[in-house]
């Protein structure tokens, strides 16, 4: 899945490395999703497994 990113140069949006305004590096401009160090991952995960399960898809 590809993010939206920044160029902080010329304030636009782009899915791309390199702006196509001004060529420079863009930055990915919204935060990841979780973190994964975060206090409750473990049981995200789990609960995630047993839905997959009941579905039939794990």
């Amino acid at each position: 899945m590809r993010r939206i990113r920044f160029c902080a140069s010329c304030d636009k949006y782009t899915l791309k490395q390199r702006c196509d305004a001004c060529g420079k590096e863009t930055t990915i401009n919204a935060p990841q999703k979780y973190a994964k160090d975060e206090e409750i991952a473990r049981y995200r995960r789990e609960i995630k497994r047993v839905l997959l399960k009941e579905r039939g898809i794990l």
